[in-house]
């Protein structure tokens, strides 16, 4: 992670090195472990599940995976050697240690940034411009989108190969080697607040903007009631009509609901890296105009447990927000029901089918796009075994009320 100051910047204030306490070590080794493990093993799991479920291939599903894998590289590239700092007080991993892992450090953060933006975006346009979804929020787009966010990041951050460096730091007592940066502060600090602005102030920014105007769209304008299509249907005087608009009102609920179920998600997902990254940005913001950085080692402890706890706690909202995501997570651990899988894709069929029998009926979404699968729930499974004994397809048509 971003270091505060450099060996030069110290020379003058070096006194006599004083090492952790064992609580410290003990406390900080045994939650960043935790973290650690739970995130190697919630990330892995995501990317296994939209890789080997069929009908967990949609775009929105391709940016989450992108992010787990980001989330995986800061694990890797800052949780572990924060351990081993923990442990030894030291860098233990050398020259080119220092090198790759600030690198990756860097890489796996800007990337989750940039992946939180793309399916933000996406989640803009799906909703508040469906018919422009049909053509922009496709599987190849998506892929193509997050190939060009990691070759962008990744020759961004090819600049901290040559910002960074071990440094020997020289106390009364003892020689600390550490990770750090080889140029002074003044060239470094720049760098870094276009770095803060670029991948963390103006993502959020979007996002809050492009979340208002979702949240307008799905709830301060409803969709069209039941009432209505009743309405214009008892001044039709057809059977099929009526059949037809009762499959339209089932399939603009479920998709309503979908939509709103898998935009709460991720905002919460947005809502949780803004304020989980919010106290080390702050800290580091506030240290760049000190002369004397605050590095208090319990309150830096609370700054990296917050980053790393941001990395693992994505798949525990997809578990407990997406009762599709918890399907396939229970099945790809064997505890799910046998066939679990062929529900969820029958479901989803169902509503394709539904969408393209009343495309022509209502324009106001006159289509499903892929992004609705991520959450095809067991509630709407059950609104269509519930459609065998549904009164507005097989009870007998009564036009007295026309």
């Amino acid at each position: 992670m971003e270091n505060f100051t450099t060996a030069r910047d110290l020379n003058h204030t070096l006194g006599v090195w004083t090492d952790n306490s064992l609580q410290y070590k003990v406390i900080s080794c045994v939650l960043l472990f935790v973290i650690c493990v739970l995130g190697f093993v919630g990330n892995v799991m995501v990317i296994l599940v939209v890789l080997t479920t069929k009908h967990m291939r949609t775009p929105t599903n391709c940016y989450l995976v992108s992010l787990a894998v980001a989330d995986l590289m800061v694990l890797s590239a800052a949780g572990l050697p924060t351990i081993t700092e923990s442990i030894f007080g030291s860098w233990v991993f050398g020259h080119y240690g220092c090198l790759c892992i600030t690198y990756f450090q860097y890489l796996g953060i800007n990337a989750s940034s940039c992946s939180i933006t793309a399916f933000t975006i996406e989640r803009y346009i799906a909703i508040c411009h469906p018919i422009k979804a049909q053509f922009l929020c496709t599987l190849s787009r998506a892929k193509k989108i997050i190939l060009c966010v990691w070759a962008f990041t990744s020759l961004y951050c090819v600049m901290w190969f040559y910002l960074s460096d071990i440094q020997e730091l020289v106390y009364n007592n003892i020689t600390i080697i550490t990770c750090g940066y080889r140029v002074s502060r003044k060239f470094y600090l720049p760098i870094y607040f276009f770095d803060y602005g670029v991948f963390f102030v103006v993502p959020l920014m979007l996002s809050a903007v492009l979340y208002g105007l979702i949240a307008r769209i799905l709830f301060i304008n409803p969709l069209p009631s039941d009432h209505k299509d009743k309405k214009k249907n008892g001044q039709n005087n057809h059977s099929n009509t009526k059949r037809t608009s009762c499959k339209n009102s089932r399939h603009s609920s479920s998709t309503a609901t979908s939509r709103r179920q898998v935009t709460k998600m991720l905002a919460v997902v947005v809502f949780l890296f803004a304020t989980l990254w919010m106290p080390y940005r702050t800290l580091v913001l506030v240290n760049s105009f000190l002369d004397r950085a605050y590095l208090d080692s319990w309150f830096l402890l609370f700054c990296r447990i917050c980053i790393y706890l941001n990395s693992a706690i994505n798949p525990v909202i997809y578990n407990a927000m997406s009762q599709k995501f918890r399907a396939a997570f229970r099945n790809i651990c064997g505890c799910g029901r046998k066939g679990s899988d062929k529900p969820a894709a029958y479901s989803v069929a169902l509503t394709y089918s539904a969408a393209k029998e009343t495309s022509m009926v209502e324009s106001i979404d006159p289509f499903t796009t892929e992004l609705e699968e991520l959450t095809a729930t067991d509630d709407l499974l059950s609104d269509q075994k519930m459609m065998f004994t549904d009164p507005c397809v097989y009870e007998k048509e009564n036009f007295s009320d026309a």
